[in-house]
């Protein structure tokens, strides 16, 4: 047996510890390329036979393929993403090559992370994975998912959910603790990937010897791709014919259609096990009670009916094959899995030879107007339905049953999956950024922003055209009156138009949001229906003024005095008094078209990229600063000379100076003092 594994060993498998990265000694322990590796460098001890059996399998997958060009990529590179269909093989090879990679380094920088949506799937990648490295679950290899800690500080791959390690970044917002960062299952668009996304851009600037590697599919590679800049980019092909059966005419039935398609498939005789998409978790209910009282009754010659029910959102197991109970059972079993959309990762049985699509799911979708989520059925995406082909795998005799038409598909169904980002309640994500220091969201640059701009987005070569058309509402006091411009105008276009096409024709000849402005809309008329209820006081709007002018600075430094910069050397080079960051301003900023540089500006947004930029941006002045500015803040303001210059201005301000000053604003403006609290 010792010479099989020997020569099995060679012929399989070629080890690649990158001796570039180590020391130059070529007598180095464990930092060689060799073809007869039989201890596990791991942990010391002698591979099982069992480890030489599970590499022969993970040879055969599509993935293994692009071994070395990934090795490659990740030493030359901080970024990598990985392009594959499901079944390829990344969520398991791939952190298993990353771990190599760290162990060639020594772990100098760290061991290897790789998240995952669902929990299920991060305990059973960790058990895999474990099982292929020959190595202890919960020591080299481990898993944290909520309430369930299965690992050391001595675990050199740790597979997680994406939320575990966003809680993470509140102890460590830099997670040093990691070498490579893995985020798998990109394309499922969750809030706490999404918000990894963004927030890792920073950390790659801090930590330049980090590592970054993003899974995804293939629909979603374009949007990472212009998102992260030029990246190496691995593609794993994976095609497998798959027929595909359309239904048209059967989605407003389509509960009654599925239920037929199951009684049918198992009444032919054809072996397999079916899984069925279907739009919520009530319709599994109700479908799992059918399908168990009809199945009892059907020819006890065709094989027993057994009825899986996966519910995504609960902790369940995954559905897997079950060869060693097949073996015991004397009657042929048909498992039928009932399950619904986000359940697509949870399917690793390579019996499925089945699958029904019903195209529709029950999203839910958080309305800011009411703030509750509401329950809203529609088409699922051209992403999704591809993923749902794919869980029929290397199977050539798989069939896709869509109950639904191609025009269905090609005209009701989005691309891409929407972002959770852009359809749940932020409360949770924004205390999560407060809690790790960042003061605003704009300071974290989203894949999709969580609120829509008002400005369009502009299509190739149409910039001067809309730097023309916005050029009218620009006002001369900041980018926050700019904004305040617009949303008169968009009001006075809405009660001067005759219908609501002419409104939404005004927004995209000026190239402006509708949809925005809409919503801002919608927002201020809550907002003012709470201030008539709870008694406040409010007056008419007064555009134009320089009471309103002064009152809105007031407003907008007591919410975002966290939120200064200062043009430090007289060419728009922008130093935060807070993080100490320099910025440029945007150049769609109302400064930036007029050339005028003000010397101390309140920002609103702050993005990290090529060019770091503040946006929607207005001058203030220190006094204004010093008067609205909690004295807390500004006492555990780092020292600078943005700093002592504001020390100047609080000297001046002594208490006898601002009262004769509020005394006189007082005798020009007596209503100053009630229009602090007064809303427009």
């Amino acid at each position: 047996m010792e010479g099989d594994l020997r020569s099995r060993n060679s012929s399989s498998e070629k080890r690649y510890f990158p001796g570039s990265l180590g020391s130059s000694d070529a007598d180095d322990e464990g930092i060689v390329a060799c073809e007869d590796v039989e201890v596990n460098p791991f942990d010391g001890l002698p591979y099982s036979s069992r480890y030489y059996k599970l590499l022969k399998e993970r040879e055969d997958l599509p993935i293994w393929k692009e071994k070395y060009s990934f090795m490659e990529n990740l030493l030359q590179n901080q970024i990598v993403i990985i392009s594959g269909d499901a079944k390829c093989g990344k969520s398991s090879q791939v952190p298993q090559w990353c771990a190599e990679y760290c162990l060639s380094v020594r772990y100098e920088h760290g061991g290897v992370v790789c998240t995952q949506v669902h929990k299920q799937t991060a305990v059973q990648l960790a058990l895999r994975v474990a099982d292929e490295m020959d190595v202890n679950i919960g020591h080299e290899v481990g898993y944290v998912i909520p309430f369930e800690n299965c690992s050391t500080s001595e675990t050199i791959l740790r597979y997680c959910t994406d939320d575990m390690l966003q809680r993470e970044m509140m102890s460590s917002p830099f997670l040093g603790s990691y070498g490579v960062i893995i985020l798998d299952d990109t394309q499922e668009r969750s809030m706490a990937t999404d918000v990894l996304l963004g927030l890792l851009k920073g950390v790659l600037v801090a930590r330049p010897e980090l590592k970054l590697v993003i899974n995804s599919s293939p629909h979603l590679i374009s949007k990472l791709s212009a998102y992260y800049g030029n990246v190496p980019l691995i593609e794993v092909k994976n095609k497998h014919p798959v027929e595909v059966v359309y239904l048209s005419g059967a989605q407003k039935e389509h509960f009654q259609s599925v239920l037929h398609l199951i009684f049918e498939i198992h009444q032919s005789g054809e072996k397999g096990d079916i899984v069925v998409f279907l739009a919520c978790e009530q319709d599994i209910e109700k479908a799992y009670e059918i399908v168990c009282q009809e199945g009892s009754n059907l020819n006890p010659n065709l094989g027993e009916l057994v009825v899986v029910p996966l519910y995504p959102k609960e902790k369940c197991a995954l559905f897997r094959p079950s060869d060693e109970t097949e073996k015991r059972c004397q009657v042929y079993q048909r498992r039928v899995v009932l399950t619904a959309s986000s359940a697509e990762s949870l399917i690793w049985s390579n019996t499925v030879k089945f699958v029904i699509d019903v195209g529709v799911e029950r999203r839910k979708v958080y309305n800011p107007r009411i703030r509750a989520n509401s329950l809203v059925m529609q088409p699922i995406s051209q992403s999704q339905a591809e993923t749902r082909k794919q869980i029929l795998g290397s199977s050539s005799s798989g069939k896709l049953f869509c109950l639904y038409s191609e025009e269905f598909a090609s005209k009701d169904m989005r691309p891409l999956k929407p972002a959770e980002m852009q359809e749940a309640n932020l409360t949770s994500m924004v205390l999560f950024m407060k809690r790790i220091d960042i003061a605003g969201l704009g300071h974290c640059d989203f894949l999709n922003r969580p609120a829509p701009n008002c400005f369009s987005h502009l299509p190739r070569g149409a910039e001067e055209a809309a730097l023309t058309c916005w050029k009218s509402f620009l006002h001369p006091e900041g980018d926050h009156f700019t904004l305040i411009n617009i949303y008169k105008a968009y009001q006075d276009m809405v009660l001067n138009s005759t219908s609501e096409h002419c409104v939404e024709k005004w927004c995209h000849d000026y190239f402006l949001n509708c949809c925005a402005l809409r919503m801002a809309d919608v927002i201020r008329a809550e907002l003012l229906e709470i201030i008539k209820r709870i008694e406040l006081p409010c007056t008419e709007p007064a555009f134009g003024s320089k009471e309103n002018a002064l009152n809105i600075k007031k407003a907008l430094l007591s919410g975002y005095f966290m939120q200064i910069a200062r043009d430090v050397d007289g060419s728009g080079n922008y130093l935060m008094l807070t993080h100490k960051q320099v910025a440029q301003l945007h150049p769609l900023s109302s400064y930036s078209i007029t050339k005028k540089m003000p010397e101390w500006v309140l920002f609103h947004k702050f993005s990290i990229s090529e060019n770091n930029y503040i946006r929607i941006t207005s001058e203030i002045s220190p006094e204004l600063f010093m008067q609205m500015a909690p004295q807390y803040y500004f006492s555990n303001l780092p020292p600078s000379e943005s700093k002592d210059i504001l020390q100047q201005v609080m000297h001046h301000l002594s208490p006898i100076s601002t009262m004769k000053n509020e005394q006189k604003m007082c005798e020009t403006c007596p209503e100053t003092t009630e229009q602090r609290c007064t809303i427009q």
